[in-house]
């Protein structure tokens, strides 16, 4: 499982600052703030057909991608000795790049593993998954090792259960008409792919309908995604013996020998539900059903790395049917993808070594601690919480690990062997091995809680509950978020409530259930979390009124930590704004009030354009709000921000006090 909350989800340079050009001055302030702060930069930056949702996260994203590309062609200028991170990075690129070859080779790199599966026999269930879930899939359910919630300083074995095709296990169950379109278009995807790899229709078909009928099964015995976001819920111990009195078909300590963790005593099972569909599953499916599901997941799991016209197939489906989009990223885009997802941190210190302003993790610490202040004292002053939370609160707030830019130590990839010799998929095979056994590894040691959840070079950031740590990499650093040259009221707006956002996410309402040393324990008093549990739910509510697209209502309860985040981090870091000589000058700079500019600022960054299919995807699957409610909907809560720019009852963004949900 993941346990780290992070900022996303994922035309000009980007530049820091109150650009008029990126506003609609047409629109009121007050009509429609999302569109007023950042109508013009979604005018100009149009949607292309390659993209699904295009944003200013994405901007910058697209300039790291060239930042990248750059790098990596620099480094195929040069001749690397066998084994090291140039030969390992370059060879991965270049034979991503290899568009002749792939198509060449075709589908025939699976055939080894199709023709094991073909010869597969129910007796050797427990084996074959073995094997199966050191490389490309998880059929049936998955394991990995975590850190333990109730014991953080330890890592412990979760186990998963349960495969998908469908983002989400509504797109199985909902019956309506556009459903029901996905769901058929889904199930052709399936019977493409089978016959792109060699079966015959009539096989294609038949395990097209074995694969959804299983998946349609475990979509049925799954939590919703608002549901699993309990982490109490999530946390189910099953020792060795009782896996194996209720889940009979796998001979569980052959299964973990057979994984290299013969040390396992007991797991921590997150869905006991959809492994009770799982065992069922595995006892009645026949030999044959049995072939198709493992062969579709060798299958639907390798369709990037193999050739042009499989890899059509699957966007044809995920790109244009799910999503809206119009066409696949240029090659080298794609081809960027495989040593950066394989070699993220190799890769990463050579992005912070070339791109990376090392003066900016000192000027990072000193907004860091001007937040941390901000966030302190607006617990200390919260009239809804008692004095003993308070305590524990203000313990947790100062016990934060503070992570910027890049790691002090960097992964080593001396043991993953790239040979180009092979072809693109048995290199992401091995690769995929080498980084599951690298995880298992990690089984009964202590957490390391010097290693980083993300590399220096996604524009991200994010906060992770058991190491209580918050994270701000290095691609992330970077105008429009933050810039040395700007003024304190755009660089607050921008990184300050970033950073502010990534603190509330351990007050949030999954934070809020881990203490200071990252346990899973109840450290409030009754009151306090009834009175906290009251004001969420009024948050909930106003997201769960919002119609998104068509006749789909946001999901409150979904993204009710993210949008919780997204208020707590305006309001501290507008505090903390509050200090700064700027503010207190209070002059006018091109024409706007320093506040004025801290919320512009602030809205400028989730400006995006986006298709409807995108928009739905996110709203089913993803735990954040689309951009334009990250700011209209979290904007109406916050009392400075109506003061700004004069918004009065009867204007659209306007909310009476008293319906205000405010947190933190």
């Amino acid at each position: 499982m993941t346990m780290m909350a992070a900022l996303t989800g994922a035309a000009q340079t980007p530049t820091a600052g109150v650009n008029r050009a990126d506003m609609n001055l047409n629109v009121s302030p007050g009509e429609d703030f999302y569109e007023y702060a950042g109508g013009g930069w979604m005018k100009a930056n149009p949607l292309k057909p390659e993209y699904a949702s295009f944003g200013v996260f994405d901007l910058l994203s697209e300039q790291n991608r060239n930042n990248l590309r750059d790098l990596f062609t620099d480094l195929a200028k040069t001749k690397h000795h066998a084994g090291s991170v140039g030969q390992k990075v370059t060879d991965l690129y270049n034979m991503a790049m290899d568009s002749d070859r792939l198509n060449r080779e075709g589908a025939a790199p699976l055939k080894n593993d199709l023709n094991e599966v073909a010869a597969f026999k129910k007796a050797q269930l427990t084996a074959f998954l073995a094997k199966t879930h050191l490389t490309l899939g998880n059929p049936f359910f998955g394991i990995g090792v975590e850190t333990d919630l109730k014991n953080s300083d330890m890592n412990a074995m979760w186990m998963s259960a349960g495969t998908s095709g469908l983002p989400d296990r509504d797109y199985y169950l909902n019956t309506d008409a556009d459903s029901k379109k996905i769901q058929a278009a889904y199930r052709d995807y399936l019977t493409k792919m089978f016959m792109l790899c060699g079966y015959t229709k009539k096989a294609a078909l038949r395990a097209t309908k074995t694969i959804y009928d299983i998946e349609y099964q475990f979509a049925e015995a799954k939590m919703s995604r608002a549901e699993a976001r309990d982490y109490n819920k999530l946390y189910n111990i099953r020792t060795i013996d009782q896996l194996q009195a209720d889940y009979p078909a796998i001979e569980w300590r052959e299964y973990f020998n057979l994984m290299g963790v013969p040390q396992v005593e007991w797991v921590i099972l997150e869905q006991p539900k959809v492994m009770e569909v799982a065992q069922k599953l595995m006892t009645t499916l026949t030999e044959q059903q049995m072939r198709d599901y493992f062969a579709g997941e060798v299958i639907t799991r390798s369709t990037g790395y193999l050739s042009d016209e499989i890899g059509e197939a699957a966007f044809d489906f995920y790109g244009r049917t799910l999503s809206g989009q119009k066409e696949r990223k240029a090659r080298w885009k794609r081809a960027l993808s495989v040593p950066n997802g394989l070699l993220g941190e190799a890769v990463g210190e050579l992005y912070v070594e070339k791109y990376f302003a090392h003066g900016s993790k000192e000027k990072m610490m000193k907004l860091i601690t001007n937040l941390r202040k901000s966030l302190a004292a607006h617990i200390a002053a919260l009239t809804w919480m008692g004095d003993t939370t308070k305590v524990n609160a203000l313990v947790k707030l100062n016990s934060f690990t503070v992570k910027i830019g890049y790691p002090d130590k960097w992964r080593d990839y001396s043991g993953l062997n790239v040979d180009p010799q092979l072809s693109l998929y048995d290199n992401i095979k091995a690769a995929t091995i080498y980084e599951t056994r690298r995880n298992l590894n990690k089984m009964g040691k202590p957490v390391d809680k010097d290693e980083w959840g993300m590399t220096p070079q996604p524009v991200n950031a994010y906060y992770n509950p058991t190491t209580n740590e918050i994270c701000f990499p290095a691609a992330i650093l970077q105008p429009p978020f933050y810039d040395v040259n700007a003024d304190d009221a755009t660089n607050y707006g921008a990184i300050g409530v970033v950073i502010g956002h990534e603190m509330t996410h351990g007050f949030d309402d999954q934070g809020r259930m881990f203490d200071m040393a990252g346990n899973m324990t109840d450290w409030w008093t009754e009151q306090d979390a009834t009175q906290f549990k009251e004001l969420a739910e009024k948050l909930a509510a106003q997201f769960d009124a919002i119609v998104v697209v068509k006749d789909e209502h946001a999901n409150g309860h979904l993204t009710l930590g993210e949008n919780i985040a997204d208020q707590g981090g305006l309001r501290i870091a507008y505090d903390a704004f509050r200090q700064t000589q700027q503010y207190k000058d209070n002059q006018l700079k091109d024409g706007f009030t320093p506040t004025q500019r801290f919320y512009l600022s602030y809205g400028r960054i989730w400006a995006e354009n986006s298709t409807e299919e995108a928009i739905f995807q996110q709203t089913k699957s993803d735990p954040h709000s689309i951009g334009r409610y990250r700011v209209n909907a979290t904007l109406r809560n916050i009392d400075t921000f109506f003061d700004a720019f004069g918004i009065k009852k009867g204007d659209k963004m306007w909310l009476d006090p008293a319906d205000r949900a405010i947190i933190w």
